[in-house]
């Protein structure tokens, strides 16, 4: 990536994706967030800039400067890159750690987060601004639908769906074939062994709805 790039996000994924960029040579050219006690704070040599919206900062955001948004709040993730997308007619990059192992034959979209050490093995489809967090495994051909956060050291295995929206959480584990729904939630170190649906939150080995 030749142009800079703007972290949306100041928490610990904006400073997730500040290394993520640092490691493979990309300059950060600075953070927002809209926490005021965050504005001017320090992170190494990027500064905290600014609010999300302030159009002094937006307008660099196109032919001069990337975006990237990292916010785990799937709402405001959302409303952020429609933003990009309306007001700066541009995608978020995909930040991607030097020690991810992504296959060549997998697809992915746009705005993606994907941590150290996290695998994604052949034909899996990992759509638009996912977080994938350390360590996390994606294998043949599961299928990712956009705004998907896994947490940390998750195993989501072969022809598994995860559907637009839904929050996976540390250590889980879902097996092969399983189908979550849109915008369902798994708990920490639950093992998923049957299908879930949209809006469901389920926890447990095997896991169970709440």
């Amino acid at each position: 990536m030749e142009n800079p790039v703007l972290i949306f996000g100041a928490g610990s994924i904006g400073l997730t994706a500040l290394d993520l960029f640092q490691r493979n040579g990309v300059i950060v050219y600075g953070l927002l967030d809209d926490k005021k006690e965050l504005h001017g704070k320090e992170f190494g040599d990027v500064s905290v800039l600014g609010e999300t919206d302030d159009d002094g900062f937006l307008k660099l955001i196109g032919q001069k400067c990337e975006a990237f948004v990292a916010i785990s709040d799937v709402r405001v993730r959302k409303r952020l890159v429609k933003m990009l997308n309306d007001r700066r007619k541009v995608q978020p990059v995909n930040a991607i750690h030097d020690k991810a192992i992504v296959s060549t034959l997998a697809t992915l979209g746009h705005g993606n987060l994907i941590a150290a050490n996290v695998v994604i093995n052949p034909y899996a489809e990992i759509g638009q601004h996912c977080l994938l967090q350390s360590n996390v495994v994606i294998d043949t051909q599961a299928k990712l639908g956009n705004y998907v956060h896994v947490g940390t050291g998750s195993i989501i295995n072969s022809n598994v769906t995860i559907e637009e929206g839904a929050f996976v959480g540390t250590g889980v584990t879902i097996v092969a074939g399983v189908t979550i729904g849109k915008n369902a939630r798994i708990g920490a170190g639950s093992v998923v062994i049957e299908d879930v649906d949209a809006n469901l939150t389920i926890f447990g080995n095997p896991a169970k709805p709440l």
